[in-house]
Order: C-alpha cells, then sequence, then structure tokens
C-alpha cells in the first residue's frame, strides 16, 4: 500500500505541460534521425555565403534538381546559383600569336602519330539488337516490350553539359518544318522526330519517317553524312542516304528492331585514317552531335571500320554511344527510332562555333572530355613564375617521311640550353600512351602536318610552335593549326622558314618559279603544290633565326 501511495505522489509532481513539451521534442528527435539516416538529400541546401543572392528562377531551378536528381539540366553560369552546376569551372585563356619581324615571322598531310594505336583489345563484336542484346527489342508479332540494361558501364562525364532524353513536339508542327538543313558548308543535317525507319543496304540506305500527312511526301533529301561537304573529290566517293518522309504506311517496310535512344547516322569513309582529318571529319563533329545524349545513343555507320572504331578509338567511342554500332551498308533489318539524326554538326576544322552547338560545347569541352577518355591528369601547363625548380618540356614532333627537321641534334641542344628538357617522339603504336607524353609537355614544336594535331592533348596554356615550309603557306597553316590552337586555350606561335632553310635549294635553282613566284605553283593546283612544297621538302632551322622563337615560349610559360 506504501509503495502504490509514493507511486502515485510522484506521478502527481509532474507538470502537464512539462510532460507534452519533452514528448514533442521526442517526436523531433526521432523524426530527425530518420531523415538524416534515409533522407539525407532533403538537408542540402545552397550556401548562405554566395557571393551574390539567388534569383527566385535560380531558387526554382535549384528545387527541380533536387526533385529530380537525375536530370542534368544545362548550366547558366551567368546566374548567382552557377556554381551549383556541375561543370561550373571556368578557366582563364592566353591566347598569343608572334608579331611579325625578322626575328620571329609571323604569317600566318600527313604525318599521324598514331596510325597503328590500340589501345586496347579488340573486343569482340556483335550485330546490335541480337535477341539477347540490350536497348532494343526484335520484332516477333507480339507487342514490344523494352527490357532495360543489366550491365552498362554507368561511368558519366561531368566535363560538358548534357540533354536530356526526352522529347516532345506537335506532330503537325514537324509536318510543317523542313527535315533538313543544307546551309552548312561542312554537312547537311537532318534531325528528325516522329516513326522513324532506317532501312540498311549498300545500294541505297534511306531514313523513312512515316506521317499521317499527305503533304509531308513532298519532303526528300540526298545527304552525304559526312563532314566534308566542301570538298568535292572525296564527296565523289560518299554514299548518299535518302532521307524523306511519306504517309504511306501500306509500303512502308515495317520495323525488325525497335529503339529506345535515338540515332545518329554517319558515313566513315573519306580520309579517315589521316591523324588530322580522323579528328577534324569524324572525332570532333561526332562529339559536337552525340555528346548531348550523354552515352544514351545509337550509331549508325557507313563505311565502318570496324579496327579503327572499336581500337585505335575504342575508347572515344564507348564513352559516346553504350550499344554496339549498327552497320549501314551491311546489316539487313529495318530499325526504328523516335528520333534520327542525318549528318553531324561541323564547324570549321577542329574548332567549334558554341553559338551554333546545341549545347554551346567549345573545343575546350572536346579537350575535357579527351582528357577524361585517356586518363590525362595536366590540366595546366607549367608556370614558371611559381615552379621555379622546375624545367618546361618540349616535345619535338619528328617526322619520318617529308619535311623533317634536318638538323634536328642541333635543335635539341638549343632548346635544352635555353632550359628545356627535350622529348622527340614521332609518335607511339598506342594512342593512350602518346597521349600521356603529350599531356606531360609544356611546349609541343613540329614542322606544319597531321602531327600537330596531337595538341588537343596538350595541358590549357601550353604552347604550340609551327614550323611553315617554304612557298607561301601561311594561310593554310593559320587556318588548319593556329587558330585552333588559340581556340584550345593554347597559345601559338609561328615560325616561317625562308628559301635558305629549305631543302629546295638542293632540288631547283633560285631563279626558279619554286623559289620567285610561288604563288604561280599554287595556280597549278593542290597535287603539283603538294608534291614540291610538302612531299620534296626538308627543313633545316637557322638556329640564331629560331632562337628568339624559344624564348619567346619560356616567356608565355611564366606568366
Amino acid at each position: 500500500m506504501a509503495e502504490k501511495m509514493k507511486v502515485a505522489s510522484i506521478y502527481r509532481g509532474f507538470d502537464l505541460l512539462s510532460l507534452g513539451v519533452g514528448v514533442l521534442i521526442g517526436c523531433f528527435l526521432v523524426s530527425l534521425t530518420y531523415v538524416t539516416v534515409y533522407k539525407s538529400d532533403m538537408l542540402a541546401f545552397p550556401s548562405a555565403t554566395m557571393a551574390s543572392p539567388m534569383s527566385k528562377a535560380d531558387v526554382y531551378s535549384w528545387i527541380s534538381q533536387q526533385i529530380d536528381s537525375k536530370s542534368k539540366p544545362r548550366c547558366n553560369h551567368g546566374s548567382a546559383a552557377s556554381y551549383l552546376c556541375e561543370n561550373s569551372e571556368t578557366i582563364e585563356t592566353a591566347r598569343v600569336s608572334s608579331s611579325a619581324g625578322s626575328e620571329i615571322p609571323s604569317q600566318r598531310n600527313e604525318f599521324s602519330a598514331s596510325e597503328t594505336t590500340r589501345d586496347g583489345k579488340v573486343q569482340d563484336t556483335k550485330l546490335p539488337c541480337e535477341p539477347d542484346s540490350v536497348g532494343c527489342t526484335i520484332n516477333n508479332g507480339s507487342k514490344d516490350a523494352f527490357s532495360p540494361p543489366t550491365s552498362i558501364d554507368v561511368r558519366r562525364s561531368s566535363q560538358v553539359p548534357v540533354a536530356s532524353s526526352a522529347w516532345k513536339s506537335d506532330p503537325a508542327e514537324l509536318d510543317s518544318k523542313p527535315m533538313c538543313d543544307t546551309s552548312s558548308h561542312r554537312c547537311d543535317l537532318c534531325d528528325i522526330h516522329g516513326d522513324i525507319r532506317i532501312i540498311t543496304g549498300k545500294d541505297s540506305p534511306s531514313v523513312l519517317r512515316v506521317t499521317d500527312s499527305s503533304s509531308a511526301n513532298h519532303q526528300s533529301w540526298q545527304v552525304k553524312p559526312y563532314a566534308r561537304k566542301w570538298d568535292h573529290g572525296v564527296m565523289g566517293f560518299t554514299k548518299p542516304v535518302t532521307v524523306r518522309s511519306t504517309a504511306d504506311r501500306a509500303a512502308t517496310p515495317r520495323c525488325d528492331v525497335n529503339h529506345t535512344v535515338p540515332a545518329v547516322v554517319f558515313s566513315m569513309g573519306g580520309y579517315v585514317g589521316n591523324h588530322f582529318h580522323d579528328f577534324t571529319d569524324v572525332l570532333v563533329p561526332v562529339f559536337q552531335t552525340v555528346r548531348q545524349f550523354d552515352g544514351e545513343v545509337q550509331l549508325v555507320v557507313a563505311r565502318l571500320n570496324r579496327w579503327w572504331m572499336n581500337a585505335k578509338y575504342g575508347r572515344y567511342f564507348r564513352r559516346l554511344s553504350r550499344y554496339d554500332v549498327i552497320d549501314l551498308d551491311n546489316d539487313a533489318r529495318v530499325h526504328c527510332f523516335e528520333r534520327a539524326i542525318v549528318g553531324l554538326r561541323a564547324d570549321a576544322d577542329l574548332m567549334i562555333d558554341p553559338a551554333k552547338s546545341p549545347m554551346g560545347y567549345t573545343m575546350s569541352d572536346f579537350r575535357r572530355f579527351m582528357r577524361s577518355i585517356y586518363g590525362l591528369n595536366r590540366d595546366y601547363a607549367l608556370k614558371l613564375a611559381e615552379q621555379t625548380e622546375k624545367k618546361p618540356r618540349l616535345l619535338m614532333i619528328a617526322r619520318s617521311g617529308s619535311r623533317k627537321f634536318m638538323n634536328a641534334d642541333h635543335i635539341v641542344k638549343l632548346a635544352e640550353k635555353l632550359g628545356f628538357e627535350v622529348v622527340v617522339s614521332e609518335g607511339a603504336l598506342d594512342l593512350t600512351e602518346f597521349s600521356q607524353t603529350v599531356n606531360s609537355c609544356d611546349v609541343m614544336l613540329g614542322v606544319h602536318g597531321a602531327g600537330l594535331t596531337n595538341m588537343v592533348f596538350l595541358p590549357t596554356n601550353a604552347v604550340v610552335i609551327q614550323v611553315v615550309p617554304f612557298g607561301g603557306h601561311e594561310w593554310i597553316a593559320g587556318t588548319y593549326f593556329g587558330n585552333p590552337a588559340t581556340g584550345m586555350e593554347l597559345n601559338y606561335l609561328e615560325y616561317t622558314i625562308t628559301a635558305d632553310e629549305s631543302t629546295l635549294t638542293e632540288l631547283y635553282p633560285r631563279d626558279d618559279p619554286v623559289f620567285t613566284d610561288p604563288k604561280s605553283i599554287h595556280k597549278l593546283g593542290w597535287v603539283k603544290m603538294g608534291e614540291i612544297y610538302l612531299d620534296k621538302q626538308n627543313v633545316r632551322l637557322d638556329l640564331n633565326r629560331f632562337r628568339p622563337v624559344l624564348e619567346k615560349a619560356l616567356d608565355l610559360l611564366r606568366k
């Protein structure tokens, strides 16, 4: 009895208000523990220490990204909340061209540094969309069903923005506007949405858009999907793809394979195999066109070279697409898509115009993408002002054919005397290996030729020195390598040799038009001009005249 009275006394001593507050605090602590452990993403919010307050639009953008963490909207780097984007890094650019003068001339194909590259084992390839494949279905009379991939490479590069794969549009709007844009001097481009059928075959491959609008029957194009439209010589050997719309469903081939991702159709013919054209005609245009899909895209290729695509540049294409390539010439099936792009986006050689790119890509984006693919760790060249104890590395591109350095040993000694650590290379069999070599250097020196294309692997703010052969090649040198170098956030120096530095003096008298009137040689056509000035010429640099160029390169690295 005494025990019961003691308990009752303690109970009567409690303040009911305090008890309620305690219960409330307890519930709060339990809820906080749950959110912290299981819903930690709800706690993320922008720092209050921003340089400027977030606008209402920025707040809405941030909230939408939290709600749908899988989407990757392109960043608005001009907004107050741009630091929230994965890709908000900005890089200072130093672009320098040497000025004209007697010591450093500055007026403003060929060698491939890695023609036999094998950057990995050649993987067994199979026709895409086999019955046991992923990413598509085989029509067998039953209702189509898509099974998501069970084993894919989920690594994603945050170096460049990517677009959402979702697509919505009004069919009437699609029927009223042209499917193809033929205004570019580099490549016609057709971006088609709807019920798309790709009919393969060597003779007459075609892309059909099936529509219910009878007026759409009038749309038809012949597109050569290789990014060198202005070059009538090579385009004459490029087979066209017919792109047209039709309302005749009865006459339309039925789908053998249905795909859930967009298609991009292009050709691998032309000059593919030359290191310069590998990049200018295919790799850079493919990046511009395909990268926005972040791997969720099906490549459909004419003139397919599987070794070139799977071995030499295997890392590149495996990062751009998660699906086995479709051979446009030899796959006998009808492939169906909801979107197809025929042709490639392309601007000037080794350049990307961000104003024309759907995602605002630049060559700096391309170079960062390449660095991520090949595991290149150096983002910036050596800054001599901050790292005075280190020697800058200079890569001298050697050539085994024409346009060789005849006094290479003396050039190396001069560079070493000025403080460079010199690496001489004609390239490596493995592009992965050679790209590491290039990325480890701060200066690249080479005679005009395809080997200079490897500047894409240089770190930002590195220096490119192009030696221009005698014969009036300043415009070609500047267009193909000078302008692209500055667009890649590299410093560019140009050295044009004199007649005395050319081995053509051993082949022609000094009063020959080869020396007295180079323009007359150019008028003979590219083949004859190239035979004389590109194929027969080597260089022997005047070291006293060339020395200021190397000193200028050092000055640029000190800034």
